[in-house]
């Protein structure tokens, strides 16, 4: 595997600041934000300098029930052309459900959603992660992700999941070592296992990133310092191998350049401890096979708070678990998967009962933490919703994306909220209403009105 070195997650919002922090050998920047034909001067400027630019996907939904989308496919290949990446990363997550695969309405997550570790999951995953890896120029390397929540009835272990993935597809490995810290507040699950169990030699890079807890969970915010217990999985992992690269990740928040590098400096040191710990012989000794993590029967996986507690009533779930009985057909699985995800996501984005098996409380965390991401995500892209709405603009999306889920992109997202509040709770204020219909009709047409009466005029002449 290539050595990449130490990199830092390039965002618009911090581009000069990356082209002048010293030591930086490569940088990832998120795909669907870049057009191949216009790349960001600043990335243009780091590649001609020899610094590595890999993309990283948020949008394929590989853990998906369908076949990853040949459009989504296309791009992220064409990305991977422009940059001359060596190659491109994906997360093992579904985003979307529902549609024909179930005959019920499309939903977005906007967010990366865990799969559940089961067969049927494996399955569905491998196959689509075969299908990218054949439509794409370079390797493809998948992340393990963070979650609130734990699905009922899993079948493996992280480290079985992600071992057998490797087995039968090839695929290569982005391991985020901050979401193991994540899954181990959250889900109880024991980052050392994890790593004990993973196939080390198909890491292609790690990822670090800051979070914070409340309320005894941990939220992966990428827009906080890297926290001590995260730095120390990085070194459990170092000492276990030497990563092809490591990298820093930040989303929002953006501090000053030199907390940033004080940031990248620990990150080397925590390498370069583990390291140490390899070659002095203190390092842990070597897992179990992959097939029976330490403290788990084979086949079992390790506990999860989430599995025991109660669910209000519905279905979907249960049709996850293999029975003696067969397996089915390919279209089977997916639709069994299809199911059972798309009554999750409903529960979570658009108010439906949680399905039987899950904690309630952290479903409600998780449906609480969609709707916000969505209202900041909303805000940037549309920031002139928040400047007509003001301090209204926040409680009112939030209280339309209660039991309005999102079926397509945040842009469309954005018209649909406005379109919503000028039918049913139109802003007090007359000029509110005013610039928030004229916003709304900018956008809601193929192309941006007429501006002044002599332009509308001649519009209306050339309809004639």
């Amino acid at each position: 595997m290539r050595r990449l070195g130490t990199g830092i997650g390039w965002r618009p919002e911090i581009a000069d600041a990356v082209e002048r922090m010293p030591g930086i050998d490569w940088v990832e920047a998120v795909a669907e934000n870049l057009c191949p034909g216009h790349l960001p001067e600043s990335l243009r400027r780091l590649r001609e300098r020899g610094v590595t630019v890999i993309p990283h996907g948020v949008s394929l939904g590989l853990g998906g029930a369908d076949r990853p989308d040949e459009g989504r496919l296309t791009a992220l290949a064409e990305r991977a052309e422009a940059l001359g990446a060596p190659l491109v990363t994906e997360h093992i997550a579904f985003v979307r459900a529902g549609g024909a695969l179930t005959a019920s309405p499309r939903l977005e997550a906007g967010h990366l959603l865990p799969v559940p570790r089961t067969r049927d999951a494996l399955d569905v995953l491998c196959e689509n992660v075969r299908i990218a890896q054949d439509a794409l120029p370079v390797p493809l390397a998948v992340e393990n992700i963070a979650a609130l929540f734990s699905w009922p009835g899993e079948e493996l272990t992280e480290g079985q999941f992600l071992s057998e993935l490797v087995e039968r597809t090839g695929v290569r490995l982005l391991i985020d070592v901050a979401n193991l810290h994540t899954n181990h507040v959250n889900r109880g699950e024991d980052p050392a296992q994890a790593l004990a169990a993973l196939p080390l030699e198909a890491i292609a890079y790690v990822h670090v990133a800051g979070g914070f807890e409340r309320d005894g969970v941990w939220h992966d915010s990428h827009a906080h310092p890297v926290p001590a217990p995260v730095l120390d999985l990085l070194t459990d992992l170092a000492s276990r191998i030497a990563p092809p690269g490591v990298l820093l990740e930040r989303d929002e928040n953006f501090p000053e350049p030199a907390e940033l590098e004080r940031e990248l400096t620990a990150i080397r040191g925590a390498v370069r401890e583990g390291r140490a710990r390899a070659a002095d012989g203190t390092a842990p000794a070597a897992g179990p096979p992959a097939g029976s993590p330490a403290g788990s029967p084979a086949g079992s996986p390790t506990g999860s708070p989430g599995d025991s507690a109660g669910g209000s009533a519905g279905g979907g779930v249960a049709v996850l678990t293999r029975t003696a009985a067969g397996v089915g057909t390919r279209e089977a699985t997916r639709e069994r998967l299809g199911v059972a995800q798309a009554a999750v996501l409903s529960a979570l984005v658009a108010g439906t009962p949680v399905p039987e098996g899950f904690d309630r409380v952290r479903m409600g965390v998780q449906a609480r933490a969609l709707a916000a991401k969505r209202a900041g995500v909303v805000a940037k892209v549309a920031p002139e919703l928040p400047e007509i709405l003001g301090a209204g603009y926040r409680p009112a999306f939030l209280e339309y994306a209660r039991t309005r889920p999102m079926s397509e992109g945040y842009r469309r997202d954005a018209l649909d909220f406005a379109g919503h509040l000028l039918r049913t709770a139109p802003p007090a204020e007359a000029a509110a209403q005013r610039d928030l219909r004229n916003w709304w009709l900018d956008r809601a047409g193929p192309a941006p009105r007429p501006r002044g009466p002599v332009a509308r005029a001649r519009a209306l002449l050339r309809r004639g």
